[in-house]
């Protein structure tokens, strides 16, 4: 799969850079440790460990720019093991002034075993970063007593007006007895001799004046040294009797030659106050043969702690933009489908097709009864099929075409949901025995991502019926239900779909779903197949001893069936058949067929509201039976949302019921307002006004009935059973069609 798309796993590759990098940006920030004053602490220590009349020793370093690779790992072991008594920065410490940069930098020198202190340079002033400054380690201009010596820290960014640093320089050091006096600015006050690389103007000392006026108080108060950062190389120059010395090679950009190299300074100071120092250069990345190649590579490397993060995420945002581009301009897309394909010499064959469910018959649900009608069709046409579906206690005893599977756990009052054992080997073994040519999900989880892995190692196309909306079935989730509602649900489905090479749905509004939260896989709208002539093959003699039996006088009867859960939005019929008896004067009985977990509380509630004489839960009915029920009532009645068709009504209508639905995306394709029922919003006095209609109107129910009648004759078993046949070699001949490509471009 890496080998078919490359340029698809390097998207998300770039993708997956891109969060890791923000992520690691917001862990600095939100949860490193904070800290402030930093200098004073430092400070002291340096005047605890230099006392007056001694010699001592310091480092200064140029250009750190949050480096791990040559600050970090490189000179920070070599500070530690040198005897030195502490470190200066010279300016850019950091990569940059954001509080990530901070906090990488903080970091770093917790690592440093001696004190040390920061210039205030041109990276720690941009993005906001003096504030940044001022809180974690101090001002941007200071000075402190070392021993005999004096250092001085100026801001050379322009935060703080030069004129003031200049009077503060001349009242600091006139009074100033110091034997050795040492100065840090971060921009060079003075020009190399050396072309230093990649520098601007905007990288020296400005404007002139500050610089001239800088110059002056140097050469008056005797300053012995004045380190400056902002350049990536090593340079001294001489005026009077100052050393003017640049030095930019802890961690930031360097050329490797012999101008541009990655080192620091020691500085030792003796007792008299005579000042000295001494190169200490780093060798990085000199092999004659890849002298070049190594000096980019370290510039890389330097970068890594927080100044390559940026680099990394700019590199990975474009790239992941230029990928992006390429496919939508370059990439030709072929948005209708396929229709260059021959399903002929599949149909012309008997198939042989594997099904996962969750659930199946003796449960009874419309799930079930959809896969056993799609079952019996497909064999009547010579196809041979496997069923592999959760066990149940009062199944039938012989069942050569299901393959049962024990369940881990059983949920529900009746224990009607059960989940099966995925991780027994024998059902990929009987699977593999069976050799499908086609494997049929009717699930998105559970077995049904089984079936879709077994798929995938068997090499042959999984296509997908989506038979229910899941977001009105959170209740069932130990999940927050507006989490498993609004996000999980929909996301799961979207990638199942995704992965699968067909996707079956009953109604058009449907499938603009699937199109709306992302499917792209091929879409087939087929409706379920209902057993159209059993529903007309209903004796009269046997409607009349149910009526009999249920003690049904001269009431119209109102038929729903459903299972009762809140999916299914049972409390709102029976509120709604409380306000209606009162009215009607027409008598009428509303006969609740289906069980399930909320069968007690609904009862309870009937009870309550004194409805047993119009609402009768009557319980599971065999499924052999329900076209006599059916054909019992007068109308059929549904509040449910979560159906994606709804198989009950086109049942329904196939014995001649009117229908009166609340409107959903199952509802909307099979209930024609005003031709076979009614379909109102979920607002019960439109809904009850509806069924008061037809419950009062017999002329109007007659027609409705009638017209019912025609419309559920297209829905027969055998076209549904057929038509199913045509989308699977349809699915074969795209998914051979697909495999026969990419070994083309294999080669």
């Amino acid at each position: 799969m890496i080998f078919r798309n490359p340029l698809k796993l390097l998207f998300y590759l770039c993708l997956l850079v891109v969060l890791l990098l923000v992520g690691y940006k917001a862990y600095l920030n939100l949860f490193t440790e904070d800290f402030e004053g930093v200098h004073t602490e430092q400070v002291e220590r340096i005047q605890g460990t230099v006392q007056p009349g001694e010699s001592f020793s310091f480092a200064v370093v140029g250009n750190i720019n949050n480096s791990v690779g040559i600050f970090e790992d490189r000179i920070i072991p070599e500070l530690n093991r040198s005897n030195l008594d502490f470190m200066v920065s010279a300016g850019n410490a950091v990569s940059g002034g954001g509080e990530d940069k901070y906090r990488a930098l903080y970091g770093s020198l917790s690592h440093l075993e001696i004190p040390y202190l920061l210039t205030f340079g041109a990276h720690e002033y941009e993005d906001f970063g003096s504030f940044r400054f001022y809180d974690h380690f101090g001002p941007h201009f200071f000075s402190i007593q070392a021993g005999n010596s004096r250092l001085i820290f100026l801001d050379s960014t322009g935060k703080t007006p030069w004129r003031w640093q200049i009077r503060w320089l001349h009242e600091l050091l006139a009074r100033d007895e110091s034997k050795a006096r040492i100065l840090f600015i971060g921009h060079p006050p003075l020009h190399p001799e050396e072309n230093a690389p990649f520098d601007r103007q905007d990288d020296y000392l400005a404007p002139p004046e500050f610089r001239d006026a800088l110059l002056r108080a140097v050469d008056e108060h005797d300053i012995d040294r004045v380190f400056s950062a902002n350049l990536s190389l090593y340079s001294e120059k001489q005026m009077g009797d100052t050393m003017f010395i640049t030095t930019g090679g802890a961690g930031g950009l360097v050329v490797n030659n012999d101008i541009s190299f990655y080192h620091y300074v020691r500085v030792d100071v003796n007792a008299e106050g005579q000042v000295s120092h001494t190169l200490q250069r780093l060798e990085v990345g000199q092999h004659p043969v890849l002298k070049r190649l190594e000096s980019l590579w370290f510039f890389i490397y330097s970068l890594f702690y927080t100044g390559y993060i940026n680099f990394l995420l700019i590199v990975a945002v474009f790239a992941a933009i230029a990928i992006k581009l390429y496919g939508a301009i370059f990439i030709g897309k072929d948005y209708y489908p396929d229709y260059d394909l021959d399903p002929a010499p599949w149909l012309e064959r008997p198939l042989r097709v594997a099904m996962f469910t969750n659930n199946y018959l003796p449960f009874i649900g419309g799930v079930p009864i959809s896969i056993e009608r799609l079952r019996r069709g497909l064999e009547k046409l010579g196809d041979k099929l496997l069923i592999v579906a959760p066990r149940y206690k009062n199944q039938p005893e012989a069942e050569a075409h299901v393959l049962r599977v024990p369940s881990l756990l059983a949920m529900g009052e009746k224990r009607e949901f059960r989940l099966a054992n995925i991780f027994l080997g024998r059902i990929r073994k009987r699977v593999r025995a069976f050799a499908p040519d086609i494997i049929h999900l009717h699930h998105p989880f559970w077995l049904g991502s089984l079936g879709l892995f077994v798929a995938r190692r068997l090499k042959v196309p999984a296509i997908y019926t989506y038979h229910t909306r899941l977001e009105h079935y959170a209740h069932f989730v130990p999940l927050p239900g507006r989490l498993f509602r609004n996000l999980i649900s929909h996301t799961l489905i979207k990638r199942f779909s995704n992965k699968c090479d067909g996707v079956i749905v009953p109604t058009y509004s449907t499938e603009e779903y699937l199109r709306m939260i992302g499917v792209k896989t091929p879409t087939f709208v087929q409706p379920t197949g209902i057993e159209y002539q059993r529903f007309r093959d209903v004796r009269r003699e046997d409607i009349d001893q149910l009526r009999n039996q249920l003690n049904l006088g001269d009431e119209k009867v109102f038929v729903s069936v459903s299972r009762l859960s809140n999916e299914k939005n049972i409390d709102f019929m029976i509120e709604a058949i409380d306000a209606l008896r009162r009215e009607t004067d027409v008598p009428f009985r509303f006969l609740m067929i289906g069980d399930g977990h909320q069968k007690d509380r609904l009862q309870k509630k009937i009870e309550d509201l004194d409805l047993r004489q119009h609402f009768t839960l009557v319980g599971a009915i065999p499924p052999e039976d329900m076209a006599t029920w059916y054909r019992l009532g007068d109308a059929f009645l549904f509040a449910s949302k979560s159906e994606t068709q709804g198989m009950v009504i086109l049942e329904a209508m196939a014995a001649g019921l009117p229908v009166v639905a609340v409107r959903s995306s199952g509802i909307e394709d099979v209930v024609r307002h005003g031709f076979n029922g009614f379909k109102t919003p979920e607002k019960q006095d439109q809904w009850r006004a509806q069924v008061r209609k037809l419950l009062e109107d017999d002329e109007l129910r007659s027609k409705l009935a009638s017209q019912a009648l025609d419309f559920a004759k297209d829905y027969s078993v055998e076209q549904f059973a057929t038509d199913v046949r045509t989308i699977y070699a349809t699915t074969l001949a795209l998914f051979a069609k697909k495999r026969k490509r990419s070994a083309s471009n294999q080669e």
